[in-house]
Order: structure tokens, then sequence, then C-alpha cells
């Protein structure tokens, strides 16, 4: 997820500290490379970016001595474009004349890129940012010099989400544009500046403008102006004054990295299926997990990647009638290592890109001859160097330790790649974002009132039937690590084959269940209700099942095969809530690390 922020001046001053604070005070957005841009008084634009920390590269490149009256740096979070110096941002266009960078996803970015190739423009890496930049540059020349006219032309060019800022030497003002990623503009003594959110803006100013989708701002040292994209029209806005701490900013008026994370699911899915429908390589992995033929395809990771692969299985055999084997990094090395060769393909899934046993079981499968295909969100990990096609989450940085959004984000790309792999027109996922958002609006009550009951038990269970297994795996993860409970996520099914001894009275069982599994369902809570135990349903709203629970945890109706990817939120808000009224901190769980790199 990158992070922007542009600075313009009414005198020509050293930018270089203001920048490089800035830079930090976004870096928890996470990011792989950082670049600064000055331009002087006299037009000259000063470029500096590479591969690496904040502090690694400003230290290096100088930062701290550059001067100018405008100033823009970014933090890259790689999705289009492996890390390296050419992708790093910000860019400039083919003369050297504007400089700008961006935050998102420009889905179209392989098509353009061949256009501006096409009609004679220098393109120097495959970063969407310098598309953002090139896009108006093409308008700029075309209609005689009229930023505000080429940012608008571009807005039309640019498909995704996204915002950027740009500049020309020879105007001074900064320009910017919003389509779905975050802006804020500030105002200060001799000074506007802008910036992705507002942790960057506020050790200068508490004086701030929102901006809203599908609005232009320009910014001049003494003021900022508002455009509406569609006609140029100015738009008038009230500035506001922010009065809280710069570490609630930090966390979006969240009070914990988790809850903004769970949050940021619709959002992220939505980017995920755009850049899926984009990416040239799709169609590479697609045609990598067809030539397994009649054998099955592995699919490998841990913890909350595992659960992912579980139902990434139970996807690839409902929709594409293709087998799937989901395994562990260290299983898949016990336990199949010797049967696998050439003819085989194996997914190894790791939201880190740097897991270990994820990294054992790769090397295991190259030296069968296999083929490597990955699913990650770091795309200069080792994961990604060492697999032959990789797909990215897009899901930005995910700074709580307990996984969340990735975890959506890998069951969505599964179940488009479900979808691909049987030629299905992958249109009917599009309800998804909307099916989250209205899951993480509608659930949040009801999951608070469970907790009430859960939050004084130290054991539970979690069941569930068919392709919300999974859901019952992962829920059980999420609440064991940040409540310290024990929790176990089962089959329901095997309930009754053991651990049906642990129900007494008051026991809690949260059961996950499907349109049309209910009938299935009621036998299995009914095996813990006659036993004295609480039965608590979380499913899409069913009277004969209400009737057969003691509790009922609502979730949106939606299609089954999406069902699954929705019954998620609950679970995640049911951990988070019982968390924090245990007086736990979720984002940093005791004992637990983001990524493993040890065996």
């Amino acid at each position: 997820m990158c992070g922007i922020f542009g600075i313009i001046t009414s005198q020509e001053q050293t930018l270089g500290p203001i920048l490089i604070e800035a830079a930090k005070r976004l870096a928890y957005r996470g990011y792989d490379s950082v670049g600064s841009a000055t331009v002087w008084a006299s037009g000259q634009i000063d470029l500096r970016k590479d591969v690496g920390r904040i502090q690694d590269v400003s230290t290096r490149l100088r930062f701290a001595e550059m001067r100018g009256s405008r100033g823009i740096t970014q933090l890259r979070w790689a999705t289009f474009g492996a890390p390296s110096q050419p992708n790093a941002q910000p860019h400039l266009d083919s003369d050297g004349d504007m400089v700008g960078a961006h935050n998102g996803n420009v889905v179209n970015n392989v098509q353009l890129r061949e256009l501006f190739l096409r009609e004679g423009l220098i393109v120097r890496g495959t970063n969407d940012g310098e598309t953002c930049v090139h896009a108006v540059e093409r308008h700029f020349d075309h209609n005689g010099g009229d930023m505000l006219a080429a940012i608008r032309s571009a807005y039309t060019d640019l498909e995704g989400d996204y915002a950027f800022v740009i500049t020309h030497r020879d105007e001074h003002k900064l320009y910017a544009i919003k389509k779905g990623s975050g802006l804020v503009g500030g105002l200060g003594d001799g000074f506007t500046c802008l910036s992705s959110d507002l942790p960057s803006i506020l050790p200068l100013t508490r004086r701030i403008i929102r901006i809203r989708d599908g609005e232009i701002v320009t910014l001049a040292p003494d003021r900022i102006e508002l455009f509406n994209v569609a006609d140029g029209a100015p738009i008038t806005r009230d500035e506001e004054r922010y009065e809280g701490p710069i570490e609630v900013a930090e966390k979006g008026g969240y009070p914990h990295f988790m809850l903004k994370e769970i949050h940021e699911q619709p959002t992220v899915a939505n980017e995920l299926l755009h850049l899926l429908d984009s990416t040239p390589h799709l169609a590479r992995f697609v045609e990598a997990l067809r030539a397994t033929g009649d054998r099955p395809v592995y699919l490998v990771g841990s913890g909350t990647s595992y659960h992912a692969c579980l139902l990434g299985a139970y996807y690839f055999n409902r929709v594409a009638g293709c087998s799937a084997v989901p395994c562990l990094g260290p299983q898949f090395i016990e336990q199949y290592a010797n049967s696998v060769g050439p003819q085989d393909t194996a997914v190894f899934v790791s939201q880190s890109g740097e897991t270990k046993d994820i990294l054992n079981a790769l090397k295991v499968m190259r030296q069968k001859g296999g083929r490597v295909l990955s699913v990650l969100n770091v795309l200069g990990s080792s994961l990604a160097h060492a697999s032959d096609v990789y797909l990215p989450l897009a899901c930005g940085y995910e700074i709580s330790v307990p996984a969340t959004k990735t975890f959506v984000n890998q069951c969505v790309l599964f179940l488009y790649l479900a979808f691909r792999l049987a030629g299905r027109k992958t249109d009917e996922l599009s309800a998804l974002p909307r099916l989250l958002a209205e899951a993480v609006e509608v659930t949040d009550a009801p999951s608070r009132k469970v907790v009430e009951y859960l939050v004084n038990w130290n054991a539970l269970h979690y069941l569930g039937y068919g392709m919300t297994h999974p859901i019952a795996l992962e829920a059980a993860l999420k609440l064991k690590e940040i409540t310290y409970a024990h929790c176990e996520g089962m089959f329901s099914s095997e309930f009754k084959h053991g651990p049906l001894a642990a129900v007494h009275d008051g026991y809690p069982v949260l059961f996950f269940t499907l349109a049309g599994d209910e009938a299935m369902m009621i036998n299995h809570i009914n095996e813990v209700t006659t036993r004295g135990g609480r039965a608590i349903a979380v499913a899409a709203e069913h009277p004969i099942l209400r009737k057969n629970v003691h509790d009922y945890l609502p979730v949106p109706a939606s299609d089954p095969l999406l069902a699954p990817i929705v019954l998620t939120i609950p679970a995640q808000l049911v951990a988070y809530h019982m968390s924090v009224a245990r007086g736990i901190d979720p984002d940093f769980p005791r004992n637990l690390s983001k990524t493993l790199t040890v065996d």
C-alpha cells in the first residue's frame, strides 16, 4: 500500500528533512523502495530514489540536502513491476519536464505502457506510477500545455483505484487526483501539502481539507483548490481542524490496526479483482495449473495461508472439477516429496513470501523438477524470486500480527482461479466487495453480543461443514492468537467422534453454516444442545436454523461460493472484540511474529 506526500512553499528552501520525516510517518503502510523529488525555483528537478529502507536510502542518496520550492516523496509497495531503482517512485515524464508519484493500482498498466511505447514516449520501468505520469504527459503535449485538462483526460485513460500527485517544472503548482485511494490536503503558513493519509501532515499543520473521489486538487503556496474531474467545475469545501493525536490518525481513527485492516477488506478485495482482470501473469498461472492434467495440484501454506489453501481445494473441486491437495509446508516434504516429479504443480502461499516452512517445501519441489507457482503479498520476497509464476495479493502492508485482509484476498484469488479454470466468467465475483462491506457493518454489534458470553470461557469449539470447514479452522486460529483461549476448529461431522465429550452445561460451540447445509448442521447442533451445550449459529438468516440455536450471528445472504469468505468477517470480529474485552492488544499478541523465518 504505497504512500505519497507532496509540499509546495512560497520560497525555495531545504525540503529534504521535511520529505524524510513525511516518509517515515508513512512507513507503517509498508514499502520496498523510497524516493524524493524537489523542483528548484529555476525549474530544475532533483530526483533521487532506490530500493531499500528510508534510513538507508535517504542517507546514501543524501535526501537531507535536497532543496526546492516543491517536493514529492513516495514509499512504494510493489504491485506492478518488481522492486527496482527504475520502478521506484517518483517518476519523470519522457523529457524530464514533469515528475509525479502515485498510490494504488492502475489495472490497465500493461496496455497503456504498450500504447506509450508505440507513440514514442520514453518508458523507463514497468511501474504503474510511471504510467500515471505518461498519461498526463501525452495529453499535455496534445492540448497546448493545460495541466488541469491533461489530468482530466488522463483520468479517463487510467483504470483502477489510485491517487497521484504531479508537477510541471514551469508551473509553481502541485496537482493531484483521487480515485479510490486516500488523499488529504493540509494548509500551513507559507505552504500547502497533501498526503495519502494524515500522519505525515499533522506535524506540519492541523488545518486539513479532505479530498473525495473524482476530484482534482491544485496546490499553490497559499491555497488549495478543488475541481470536479467530470466537468472541470470548481468545488468549494471548508477546511477542518484536526485535534486528535497522530497515533490515532495512523490507525485511520480505529483503536487498533487489526480493526482497521478488517474494515479495509472490501477495498482490497475489490482492488485484487481488478488486478486479476488485467495482469498478464494470470494467463500463465492458469496455463501452468492446466498443464498438470489429471494429477492433483498441491496447495501449500502455513497457518492462515494453509486455511486459504484448504478453501481453495474446495473451490477447485466445486467450481472447476479439479483435484487439489492442501497441505502444510513440512507436510508436503514428509508426505509427498517422494511421489512428485516434473509432471506436477504446486502453488506455494505466503503473505510475507519469506516463510521458512514454505521455502523449504519449494526447494524440494524444485529438486523434483515440478512447476512452482506462488501467491504472495510482497513482490520482492524470496518466494517471488524463486517462482516460475506468481500472483500478488495486492493487500498493502498488514501491520497487525493476526492475518485478516491477506487471508480474505487469498480466498478471493483461489475462487477467481477456479472460475478461470472452469471457463466461467468472473463477473459473478463482483458482488463480493459489497457483501464484505455489508458484513462488516451488520455483524459488528451481534459479534460484541456473542463475546459477552464467550469472554469468560477458556475453551470452545468452532465447527464448519464442507466449505465452511476452513473458516472454522481460521476462526479458531484467530481466537487462539489474540485471546489466549483454547479454541478448536473442526469439520462438524467429526465432532461426535470424540470431542463431543468436552460438552457440558453452557459449553459454547459456534456453527458456520452455508445456505443448503442447514439440515445437516441442525443434526450436529442438536448433538450439542441435547448435552447442555450452548449453540451459536453464524449464517445468513434462516428461521428453522434460528429455532435450533441459543444465539444467532447473522451475515448477509450470498451465493454459497461467496459465503465462506463473507463468514470470515464475523469470525475476525468475534476474536477482535474478545481480545479487547480481555485487555489484550490484538495487534501484538504474545509469542507470535508476523514473518516466521525459522524451522
